[in-house]
């Protein structure tokens, strides 16, 4: 069974389910677009057929983040924050599953495509995959529950490296960091993460979701309050100078001049 929609593929290949991004060329993610990849992990968490979910994107980059600028969580003012407040709820929902979910990583995962990678429970990448936390780069703060999650998954101390520096970490870096589970070849990639599926999926599908709730114990809530102080410390810098120039700045392809404001 596979249903299309608008950026988004949902495929049931038993005892699997596969998602697939399909919003080119970067994958953006909107509002709508996440609630879609929200709906599909709850529909696929309730197929008695699908024992593991696999989160995959189209084309050359995972997802190179939330639009921001072109959506309405790029609007100013309460418009634009009540718009993230729904990403934000949509990203909790994912959090909220009870099956395992790998995510496939073939290219850049920035941003809010590192949060979305980071709510799966194992991640496969390229070698040409690379991860970014670059919020501090736009003056902003992190979101998407990053903040709460990374950690979780690198350490504190390369967490915060991450968050603080914005620096780009590549997929062997990721492999040591334990940021990524297995490196596979670009061409080969799909296939390595099927099969990684397929060797969960091969387990007592009641034993999954009980080790996964005791694996994961906790985690959907601190995620829900973590997003709630996510939220509330962009709100203050989305109103700064700094946050106007680091956007202004990536957009025209130049080195922002952050100035405190």
């Amino acid at each position: 069974m596979t249903q299309t929609r608008p950026g988004l593929d949902i495929q049931v290949s038993e005892p699997l389910g596969i998602i697939t991004l399909a919003n080119p060329p970067l994958n953006f993610l909107s509002v709508d677009l996440l609630g879609q990849i929200a709906d599909a992990v709850d529909a696929l968490d309730g197929d008695a057929r699908v024992r593991c979910i696999v989160l995959r994107a189209a084309g050359k980059t995972f997802c190179a983040g939330a639009d921001l600028v072109g959506g309405a969580a790029g609007e100013s003012g309460a418009q634009g924050l009540a718009a993230i407040r729904r990403l934000y709820d949509h990203a909790a929902r994912l959090f909220a599953r009870a099956k395992p979910m790998i995510a496939v990583i073939n290219g850049a995962a920035v941003g809010a495509g590192l949060g979305l990678a980071l709510s799966a429970d194992f991640r496969i990448a390229s070698p040409l995959a690379r991860f970014s936390a670059n919020f501090v780069a736009l003056g902003f703060h992190p979101g998407f529950a990053i903040s709460c999650t990374l950690p979780r998954v690198v350490g504190a101390q390369r967490a915060a490296w991450m968050m603080l520096s914005a620096d780009r970490v590549k997929g062997e870096q990721a492999l040591e960091w334990g940021l990524v589970d297995r490196l596979a070849a670009p061409e080969a990639l799909d296939e390595a993460a099927l099969a990684m599926a397929r060797q969960v999926a091969a387990n007592g599908p009641l034993a999954l979701v009980e080790v996964r709730a005791t694996m994961t114990r906790g985690l959907a809530q601190d995620v829900a309050v973590t997003l709630d102080h996510e939220l509330a410390r962009q709100a203050v810098l989305r109103e700064t100078a700094d946050y106007a120039e680091g956007v202004a700045a990536v957009f025209e392809r130049r080195e922002a001049r952050f100035t405190g404001r």
